[in-house]
């Protein structure tokens, strides 16, 4: 990880330019673009479906489907191991079965009033304040205003969240000597709460 001051320093900077976001402006760019979920479920399948999702978010979902933490989130397969050969990874991932999310079903999301903020605001995203897309096939296709208001709005909520998160994490975090991969060992997940140890055989099949 970088020096961690100088990341937090840019975290600082990035939290306090999103403060000042315009929901209108970026409802007006929305609105021009255009977009209309078409209840395809494109984003909620696919080898590049890998969803973002934050402790909070972990949590409502449990409560409402009254899971495991494991049963709702799963670390990403993307990380380092340390001299002991523990697997150390960033956030969490919402569960797939196969190439699917696993609240996914029969064509319909069955977490939709719990589903996190980055499904809430797909298929747009910002960068340093910027809006961006990500491939979709409703794109391009009328929006009202108040479906734009909405989306805007979510979309700084993402963006603010997404930096608090990672403020929190950077401060909790503690760096590692790096090593090689050894059996038997465990995975343990960095996030904005700290640090989460679970056994390697487990993060594997999640």
């Amino acid at each position: 990880m970088p020096d961690k001051n100088l990341l937090l320093a840019d975290l600082e900077r990035s939290y306090a330019a999103a403060r000042h976001l315009s929901a209108r402006s970026l409802a007006g760019q929305i609105e021009r673009i255009g977009f209309q979920c078409l209840g395809c479920g494109q984003c909620c399948r696919g080898d590049d479906n890998s969803v973002v999702v934050f402790p909070f978010e972990v949590r409502r979902i449990m409560a409402k489907r009254r899971l495991d933490w494991l049963e709702v989130a799963q670390p990403p397969e993307e990380g380092e191991w340390d001299n002991n050969g523990n697997f150390h990874t960033l956030e969490w991932r919402l569960k797939k079965e196969g190439l699917r999310c696993r609240f996914y079903e029969e064509g319909q999301c069955t977490i939709y009033g719990q589903r996190p903020l980055l499904c809430r605001t797909y298929p747009f995203y910002l960068v340093e304040g910027e809006l961006r897309c990500s491939e979709c096939p409703g794109l391009g296709m009328r929006i009202n205003e108040d479906a734009a208001q909405e989306i805007a709005g979510q979309l700084i909520l993402r963006h603010i969240t997404e930096i608090v998160e990672a403020i929190a994490l950077t401060k909790k975090y503690q760096d590692f000597q790096r090593g090689g991969c050894k059996e038997g060992n465990c995975c343990i997940i960095h996030d904005s709460e700290g640090e989460h140890t679970i056994p390697l055989f487990t993060a594997q099949r999640s």
